[in-house]
Order: C-alpha cells, then structure tokens, then sequence
C-alpha cells in the first residue's frame, strides 16, 4: 500500500517534505507533482529504486530517458560537460520551468547511465518537487507516469492516480490537479537549439 500524502503547493509542510524524502532515501519510489504532469521518480543515486522505475515504465534500465529533476543551477556541473556562456543563459532565462533540456553528460553520471552521452535536466517551477530535491540534497530522476503509446490524456488526478498505482509505488503525493501537457524538450548538445518535443514550455527561448 502506497503512503498518500497531501502536500499544499503554495507552503510545503516541511515535515510532509521529510517524509518524502525518507522514503526516497530508503529506496522507495514516489509519484509526484511537477509543473507539468505528474511524474514517477526516486533518488538518483540507488540503482535499485532506478531499476523499479525503468520496470514500471516497461523499459530497460540503461536504455531509459530519465531527466534529472535538479533544484538549481548550481547542481548542473555535477552530471553535465562544461557549457558555454550562450547555453547557460538559455537555462537560466527558462529555468525554473516546464521544458527539459538534453546536455551533454559527464563523467559522474550514475553507473547505470554511464554510456548515455548526454542527460536531460529538468528545474520544474514547482514548490513541492523543488522541496525535496533540496531536502534529499542531490536529483531525483522524473519520468512521466503517461504511457507514450496510450493515447488516453495524462492522469491529473491525484486520487485516481493513486487508485491506479497504490500497490506499485510507496508515496503518491497530492499536490493539487495536475496539468495534462508534458515538458517542452529542447536539445542543446549541437551548435543551435533542437526542439524535440513541443510541450507547455513556449518555444520563444
């Protein structure tokens, strides 16, 4: 049985928060809010909570798109190459927001995602997500609980949604209705910006 924890987006209990995040800490998996839609994730660095997620989404582990779902700025040097001063301002202008952008990776990227050469980032404009990335002191890994080939709309109801994943997750946050439109992906790892997915984000970057 999944924990269902009502967070309010506008003041985030922080002992709500710490819940959260014990559970990520322990290996658990969590449905949260986002900016977007709503989103499966764990703590970045225990493969095993990874492993859960990659097998809930039907994919293989090292073959998953998983952005990093980041507090700031500031945590990008530890999984991206060095970006020029063009590419940092894009981010900053953007970010917090509803767009993903692909980078290129380094050499610290978690073990499972070693040969990926490029990682996409995520700094959604959501108090909550925000919260307990900053909590658990390093990302979570994000990937949207829509089934790319269902063609029915995100789930945006966090009751119905914990209904549908009560005995496969640990924690389903209620955050509120959430949006039903995905990320805007962008990829910034060629001379000019690709976007790859038109999503909320707009695309007047």
């Amino acid at each position: 049985m999944a924990e269902f924890i009502k967070i309010y987006e506008e003041n985030p209990n922080p002992k709500e928060i710490k819940r959260v995040v014990k559970t990520l800490r322990e290996g658990g998996v969590i449905i949260y809010p986002s900016d977007t839609v709503y989103a499966l994730g764990c703590d970045i660095k225990n493969n095993r909570a990874m492993e859960r997620v990659a097998q809930l989404r039907g994919v293989k582990l090292e073959k998953a798109n998983f952005s990093f779902v980041c507090e700031n700025l500031s945590n990008l040097s530890d999984y991206v190459k060095q970006i020029d001063t063009p590419t940092f301002k894009l981010l900053k202008r953007n970010l917090p927001g509803p767009y993903t952008f692909i980078l290129p990776g380094n050499n610290n990227l978690p073990t499972v995602f070693k040969k990926k050469k490029e990682v996409g980032i995520r700094v959604p404009n959501n108090a909550i997500t925000l919260a307990i990335v900053r909590e658990l002191g390093n990302p979570i890994i994000s990937t949207s609980i829509k089934d790319e080939d269902e063609v029915i709309e995100y789930t945006t109801d966090p009751e119905l949604i914990y209904e549908k994943w009560d005995n496969l997750v640990d924690v389903v946050i209620d955050g509120g209705y959430g949006g039903n439109i995905a990320s805007t992906v962008v990829d910034l790892t060629g001379p000019e910006p690709i976007v790859v997915r038109e999503g909320k984000g707009s695309l007047e970057l």
